[in-house]
């Protein structure tokens, strides 16, 4: 059972508050309206994806969860790029396509079955090698496994993940600190827009709290 640290909060209740702008609510809109099938990755791309996004960030199974495959397609479609690039890597677009299409040969070569068609403990497995830089398949063309677990898996998967409304209700976060921003930062100090974490035997206090929230 998943339990909040943050009962009661939602931070979609600010949409029409001074908390956020108009280009803020623009930018969360377009995240909640992530699609459910890929406009970029081909159906093969997409379960490697959908699988690999599941072993880097597991969601709880009681709420709805956070479109990360969706996520990481629409910013392929967009060729999104970070604004740099390593040296040793391929372009964005590129180095996905290597990368999802490496980790079911290395899959295959293994268990006879692509990445999204192992089990979970083998999935996770083959990715510690792809951490480790353990794995040679020619599927990865010369690009170096560890750099994109690294350089792209990590970063792509994760950042993904802690920019959706979902997960700013796990971690209390209000979104973007504009136009109202944040002015109590010293440690253990809120805001009053902030939600407030529940405290061992006050979980009540910080739900009623927390409901109030704008």
């Amino acid at each position: 059972m998943h339990t909040s640290r943050y009962p009661g909060y939602d931070v979609l209740r600010k949409r029409d508050t001074p908390s956020w702008d108009e280009p803020t609510r623009k930018v969360i809109k377009e995240r909640l309206a992530t699609p459910s099938d890929p406009r970029f990755l081909d159906a093969v791309q997409w379960r490697a994806l959908e699988a690999l996004c599941a072993c880097i960030v597991p969601q709880p199974i009681d709420r709805p969860r956070v479109p990360l495959a969706g996520m990481i397609d629409m910013r392929l479609h967009a060729n999104a790029g970070d604004g740099f690039r390593y040296a040793r890597l391929p372009p964005l677009r590129e180095a996905w396509r290597i990368g999802l299409a490496a980790l079911d040969e290395e899959s295959k070569g293994r268990h006879e079955l692509p990445f999204a068609s192992i089990e979970p403990a083998a999935q996770n497995a083959l990715l510690k090698h792809m951490q480790h830089g353990e794995l040679a398949s020619g599927a990865w063309q010369g690009m170096d496994p560890q750099l994109f677990f690294t350089h792209r898996v990590l970063p792509d998967i994760c950042g993904a993940y802690y920019s959706h409304p979902l997960a700013w209700n796990d971690i209390g976060f209000g979104g973007p600190a504009n136009p109202r921003g944040y002015v109590r930062m010293y440690y253990d100090r809120r805001d009053p827009w902030e939600a407030v974490e529940a405290k061992p035997g006050k979980e009540r206090q910080a739900l009623k709290e927390n409901r109030r929230v704008r």
